[in-house]
């Protein structure tokens, strides 16, 4: 084996471990919600902020990070991703409050950005491309571990020492991730610096987004019709409205509005993103269900959350299998269904509910999701033209941490007024008893499924009218 050789599996593994410190840190802090609640005596439309400020971060910067990259050089931006990441992740353990807690996680997430946007890009120029697709195999693979070893490996933390080290222990990983990125990466020096940063579209998107999860989550205390809250969500919309003006009159977008013209592309992104809004909002809320409602010790709990993403690991890579032998259409339609049964079924769970009985409630969820996923991905890059697969991709980020960070605000909000509407009075989850928590999840399992249906019904007119296209192209030659 030559140095080329052995260079290319470090610079994969010292990569690899970037990626997964930022994956972990995407799930193991769902585990630990429940302890912060107490332990900082606050609120459960707050507390939603240590998981939404870290995808706020990542919402609003992964589109920009690669534009960065491009103009300053790859090494240099993830090298610079994985120093934030450490000092963030410092930071976040040391919290005396919520508020400063909340702040370090905005920190901390610049740093994901700059890793979870640049990994795989890394990788792809470091490896030849004829064994490009086992290293990305190998990436994704890293991926879905952090997410499943996120919530199992808070539980024990937190059980063993407290919710302070599920952050601390990033410390040293970071400092050997980026002395081994510092070590072996080439220098990956940027090929054009003709591009310039769009800073008035990134800001006009972060100040939309930040109004919108400035309305959703304060608006669960004040009320929603309140002037203040009805102002924000205004702004949003003006945001919005103002950032499509602007991506189509600069000259180097953030996103590339003519992809939106493909019918498949958009329709793909959009089932993408309602299952993202779903598993997102059912994922943040377990944690409070299986430590208030079923009293289990959180070590338990950190376990029983493994159970859907372990699923979602191993079903990923044989689903993408299936889809290269039978098409993407058909594989992620059964996807879906599955995931929406999954949903249907996990709507029985109630105040009862035995740990296998979660568990194989939850299996569902995660076969449908670990079915869906891979083909659904390979078939928005594959509707996208080959000089835009880079924006694509990028799309493709942002779709997934906007769907988890709308579908934490939007459903956390309705999950907030259904135990108000349960117990008859407001309150909050911390005071609410085991029958109005399961009660209320029972609504937003329903919710979700009607999100998937949605989903299901907008893939299978894909599925028919992809299969009428084919019939008629197939036929006209014939006719000719």
């Amino acid at each position: 084996m030559d140095e080329a050789y052995r260079n290319k599996w470090l610079i994969l593994a010292a990569v690899s471990l970037a990626l997964f410190m930022g994956t972990v840190d995407g799930t193991i802090v769902n585990v630990a919600l429940p302890t912060m609640v107490a332990d900082f005596n606050t609120n459960f439309p707050t507390i939603q902020w240590v998981v939404l400020a870290f995808l706020l971060g990542l919402s609003v910067l992964m589109l920009s990070v690669g534009r960065l990259a491009d103009m300053l050089g790859k090494k240099r931006i993830f090298m610079i991703g994985l120093v934030i990441f450490t000092i963030g992740s410092a930071l976040c353990g040391l919290s005396p409050t919520v508020y400063v807690l909340i702040g370090a996680r905005l920190i901390q997430s610049i740093g994901a950005a700059m890793l979870l946007a640049l990994g795989v890009a890394i990788v792809t120029e470091t490896w030849p491309s004829e064994e490009r697709g086992k290293a990305l195999g190998f990436s994704a693979g890293v991926i879905s571990l952090g997410i499943v070893v996120g919530p199992t490996a808070g539980g024990l933390i937190i059980a063993a020492l407290s919710w302070h080290w599920i952050f601390f222990v990033n410390v040293p990983l970071g400092v050997l991730a980026l002395l081994a990125v510092w070590r072996y990466v080439p220098p990956l020096r940027p090929k054009s610096t003709e591009e310039r940063f769009d800073f008035l579209g990134a800001a006009v998107f972060g100040i939309g987004l930040l109004a919108l999860l400035l309305g959703l989550t304060v608006g669960q205390t004040t009320g929603f019709t309140k002037p203040g809250i009805l102002a924000l969500f205004a702004g949003a919309a003006i945001a919005l409205v103002g950032f499509v003006l602007i991506e189509r009159r600069v000259r180097y977008p953030m996103v590339d509005l003519n992809l939106f013209r493909n019918l498949q592309f958009s329709l793909n992104l959009t089932t993408g993103a309602l299952t993202f809004v779903a598993i997102a909002a059912v994922v943040f809320l377990l944690p409070f269900y299986l430590e208030l409602a079923l009293s289990l010790p959180v070590a338990e709990v950190g376990l029983l959350m493994a159970s859907t993403p372990l699923v979602l690991a191993v079903l990923g890579p044989l689903s993408g299998s299936l889809s290269d032998r039978f098409g993407t259409r058909p594989v992620s339609v059964v996807g879906l269904a599955v995931l929406l049964v999954g949903y249907l079924v996990a709507s029985t769970m109630n105040a009862t509910t035995t740990p296998m009985g979660f568990i194989w409630r939850m299996l569902l969820i995660g076969m449908g999701m670990g079915i869906f996923q891979s083909p659904n991905n390979s078939a928005i890059m594959g509707a996208a033209p080959r000089n835009r697969l880079g924006i694509a991709s990028g799309m493709l980020s942002i779709t997934r941490t906007l769907g988890q960070t709308a579908g934490i605000a939007l459903l956390g909000a309705l999950f907030a007024s259904m135990l108000t509407h349960y117990a008859g009075k407001p309150v909050d989850i911390g005071n609410a008893s085991p029958v109005v928590i399961a009660s209320a999840l029972h609504d937003q399992f329903l919710l979700v499924a009607g999100l998937i249906g949605i989903g299901l019904v907008l893939s299978l007119l894909a599925w028919h009218r992809e299969r009428r296209a084919a019939r008629t192209s197939t036929i006209q030659p014939d006719a000719a």
